[in-house]
């Protein structure tokens, strides 16, 4: 399957979550590809594995007589296709299952290539996380094309999906969306459009069963999943027996390490639900009288302004929490706005309870490590790059 043979497609933005398997698929069927970031990233060394050659420096670069497409971190600045555009022409190539929804997709997804994959019916997938099992975040495939669709910025409202999975529907990206009214409303017409459509308040979570992951909100993933499989023809029997494998997607309750008696995970959440289900999740698996230690890095300010009492809800369910300056990503800082927000309104829900507030990264990690006993669980938590807490953490223990 090579349906873009002849074409020559750079990247704006290759290194990130999307870009990068947009290329590595584009590479696959056919087209001669390359890109530009500003910065090196994991998701290149897939990239550059697929032989693609990639420019790093500060400015955008395009060369010349190539079609462009740009991320929507630098849309403002190139012209070019967006990668809604792009994206929908590649789900068009190829029988797709998109699934989308505010919290669970990228899990969701996950599993329905795992277990495509495993049963041998080679999947394509476009995932907006490394997932181990199947090597990275991209492949193409002969089979179905499985594909994580973003609200964030419409991008799944134009993607031609013949299966669509919607998790659930909650208001996410206030910048985006005036409403919830108007969120729900846009998946309803884009489902319109989709000849089978899977939603999450549909379908139940089988009691019986039995997962590698923890987390009731991992099971309803897996509820979807097989929803999905057995729309996409693979017998349910075997699509259990296969899910029971799975061990997970990047940055979704991985765990990380162990050092002082002190383990230690790393989650993605960044709305309140999914903070709430990640602490829950990670209090399944302590044992005795371990405490759960939260590191939490709050992402946008747009979420922080809007959510910072939910937001502190969610992290009262820990034992220890501590709170970290707001990752920006796309936007601009707003005056009177920092991760400190959430820090009262946490110390408002929950007297008493040992809350942290350290706007650099690294004094936050410092600041849990010394307060981590052996037998404890140390969670971080936060769509930005609170991942890089962690190795300091395990140094911090192990001395």
């Amino acid at each position: 399957m090579r349906p873009l043979d002849g074409r020559r497609i750079w990247f704006v933005g290759i290194g990130g979550a999307g870009l990068s398997g947009y290329a590595i698929v584009a590479k696959a069927w056919g087209a001669e590809v390359g890109g530009w970031d500003k910065v090196e990233t994991p998701y290149l060394l897939h990239v550059r594995e697929a032989g693609i050659p990639v420019e790093i420096q500060a400015e955008p670069l395009t060369p010349p007589d190539w079609e462009v497409v740009v991320s929507t971190a630098f849309a403002e600045r190139v012209p070019g296709l967006s990668r809604a555009e792009f994206l929908a022409e590649l789900v068009s190539l190829q029988r797709s299952i998109v699934v989308a929804g505010a919290h669970g997709k990228t899990t969701t997804a996950a599993m329905i290539a795992f277990v495509l994959d495993g049963l041998g019916l080679d999947p394509g997938f476009l995932i907006g996380a490394e997932v181990p099992q199947l090597g990275g975040n991209a492949r193409a495939g002969s089979g179905w094309l499985v594909v994580e669709g973003d609200e964030s910025d419409r991008t799944v409202f134009s993607l031609p999906a013949e299966i669509a999975v919607i998790t659930n529907v909650d208001l996410d990206h206030h910048t985006t969306f005036a409403s919830t009214a108007e969120l729900e409303a846009e998946f309803d017409r884009w489902a319109a459009t989709v000849p089978r459509v899977i939603r999450g308040e549909d379908v139940g979570a089988p009691p019986d069963l039995e997962l590698s992951l923890a987390g009731d909100h991992n099971r309803a993933n897996a509820a979807l999943a097989l929803a999905a499989l057995e729309a996409a023809g693979a017998p349910r029997a075997d699509a259990v027996r296969v899910l029971r494998e799975f061990r997970g997607a990047g940055r979704r309750l991985e765990p990380r390490g162990e050092a002082g008696g002190v383990s230690v995970i790393d989650d993605y959440g960044h709305h309140p639900s999914e903070v709430a289900a990640t602490i829950s999740a990670a209090r399944s698996l302590l044992d005795g009288d371990g405490r759960l230690l939260v590191l939490f890095q709050p992402h946008l300010y747009s979420r922080t302004i809007h959510l910072a009492r939910e937001l502190a809800e969610a992290l009262a369910a820990a034992d220890v929490a501590c709170v970290t300056e707001i990752y920006a990503a796309r936007e601009e800082p707003v005056d009177g706005v920092s991760g400190k927000l959430i820090v009262d309104r946490l110390v408002e829900v929950r007297p008493g309870m040992p809350v942290g507030w350290a706007p650099a990264l690294d004094d936050a990690a410092a600041l849990v490590a010394e307060r981590a006993q052996a037998g404890d669980l140390v969670l971080t938590v936060g769509a930005g790059d609170v991942d890089r807490a962690v190795p300091l953490i395990l140094d911090r223990l192990q001395s």
